[in-house]
């Protein structure tokens, strides 16, 4: 079908946009304020109003999850898969291997190396029904692991990422969250409907950038402590953030081509590296038997997780730490990671973006999930290091370390850990600045970027922001606030849902 309304490149200038630029930075400069003048008040009320969401909330989030995924799962297979996102015959902007490596360092990239020995181990020694340390638990907690990184996140992406790719590059609608609510509200989402869509969106998207911050300071303070033996101290803690967001801020001024691109292909050489240094040196044979089987338990219990909330067991606490933690996650990373990918993907079909960003990423990032899960249970269950489920349980940046202590180099594995860590950290908020910037200007056209200061500007309101929330509670505090800032959001998803359902029937 021939582009409808082919857009015309425009001449005008990128400009602010007051309203979402106004509402936004206040209110994440207020939140930055308050938990740094009021710590310990900040921290109990994080943690009542996670307590809240969670007993009223829960069981919202995880059909939200179902839903997003059945859409997605129906849009590719159905007759509108083979839609193109950009103009008739259009080429791709990126090379198939480029375009995957962004796809996977602009998703997760230092959660894995941060969740990757950790949470199997939690779930193992700490599972949400029944004893802990058993053989069934550690089946149990590759399981829940494998859910909570699966399906439903990838596929909430590629949700995203769709519907503000069609309205974009189909039906000439600016590259900004308010777009994808085209099919339903047409030109008033250039109003007040399209503001609060873009500021709730610049709201949750800084939030987790601030978790992303917050990971990569706590991975690189905790390798300096593993290896130089510096103290773990709030100080250095604020200093790693400080230096981390000042190298960030000047790879996002570099722009997409030439900064993203480089580090989502280092990102991706990174990790692959490790992964096989671990899959060889550590016990290979056992590692390909757990991955098979590791597939195998989340497939078979995938729908029955996907449900579950626990009724009748005293798991309330453990879920929102946990599963509705990562489904609010997933919900606060979708709209900077659904522009990005809508950004980077013209030129591509329905169905190749939403099978692209489903299964490159998330079968690599299962693989790592299993081997590095498996190669610590095992050395707890069946090796008797019970330290090592120890510092997991008291100290989660340092479990990989501890980890990588049973292997051999660990002096040389742990000082090349502290440069993924820090250079995994680069990517999403380099991606994430700039497109942030983006949503508070207006102008120009889906391809015109938005002007250095403000970029500049979003980078130094998310360093406060994270400050702050580890000056209110360490890492716990910023899972919180995930939790929270995603629940508004969730309903704008909804939304993206049944305007895209209803614009593609008129295609």
């Amino acid at each position: 079908m021939a582009l409808l309304n082919p857009p015309v490149k425009s001449t005008s200038p990128v400009r602010v946009n007051l309203p979402v630029f106004l509402c936004s930075s206040l209110l994440i400069l207020l939140m930055g304020l308050v938990t740094v003048l009021y710590p310990t008040a900040s921290q109990l009320w994080l943690a009542r109003a996670q307590t809240w969401v969670t007993a009223v909330f829960g069981w919202y989030y995880m059909v939200l999850m179902v839903l997003s995924m059945g859409f997605v799962f129906w849009l590719a297979c159905s007759r509108h898969g083979s839609q193109l996102l950009g103009h008739e015959n259009e080429a791709p902007e990126f090379s198939y291997l480029s375009w995957v490596a962004m796809l996977f360092s602009a998703g997760i990239g230092i959660a894995l190396v941060y969740y990757g020995a950790y949470e199997p181990l939690a779930h193992f020694l700490q599972p949400p029904e029944g004893q802990g340390g058993t053989i069934h638990a550690a089946r149990e907690a590759m399981a829940i692991t494998f859910l909570h990184w699966g399906l439903h996140g990838w596929a909430l992406y590629a949700l995203i990422a769709t519907a503000l790719a069609w309205f974009a590059y189909r039906r000439d609608q600016p590259l900004a969250l308010r777009s994808a609510l085209y099919g339903l509200f047409r030109h008033k989402i250039h109003g007040w409907i399209g503001h609060t869509v873009d500021t709730c969106g610049i709201l949750v998207t800084v939030v987790s950038m601030v978790t992303n911050l917050g990971i990569g300071a706590l991975l690189v303070k905790a390798g300096l402590n593993y290896l130089f033996g510096l103290p773990q101290t709030p100080q250095l803690l604020f200093t790693l953030i400080i230096i981390m967001m000042v190298v960030a801020t000047v790879a996002t001024v570099v722009g997409i081509e030439k900064g993203i691109a480089l580090l989502s292909n280092l990102n991706v050489g990174f990790l692959c590296l490790l992964l096989l240094f671990l899959f060889i040196t550590g016990p290979t044979l056992n590692l390909l038997n757990g991955l098979l089987q590791n597939t195998g338990d989340y497939m078979s219990s995938v729908v029955a997780k996907s449900f579950e909330v626990y009724l009748y067991s005293k798991a309330e606490k453990w879920q929102g730490a946990w599963t509705l933690f990562y489904w609010a996650w997933w919900v606060a990373w979708a709209p900077f990671v659904g522009l990005f990918i809508a950004r980077i993907s013209r030129g591509r079909t329905i169905r190749q973006l939403i099978l692209g960003v489903m299964l490159i990423p998330l079968g690599f990032t299962l693989a790592w999930l299993s081997l590095f899960g498996n190669t610590a249970i095992s050395l707890v269950l069946e090796q008797g290091q019970a330290v090592l489920g120890q510092v997991a349980l008291s100290d989660p940046p340092m479990a990989v370390y501890k980890l990588l202590e049973y292997l051999p180099w660990p002096t040389v594995t742990a000082v090349f850990t502290v440069i993924i860590s820090f250079v995994l950290f680069l990517t999403p908020v380099d991606s994430g600045t700039l497109m942030i910037a983006n949503l508070a200007s207006k102008g120009g056209t889906s391809e015109d970027d938005a002007p250095i200061w403000l970029r500049l500007f979003w980078a130094i309101v998310t360093t406060v922001l994270c400050a702050g929330l580890l000056y209110a509670g360490s890492f716990s505090a910023m899972q919180t606030a995930v939790v929270v800032a995603g629940l508004p959001f969730s309903v704008v998803i909804l939304l993206y849902m049944v305007s895209l359902y209803r614009d593609l029937q008129r295609a």
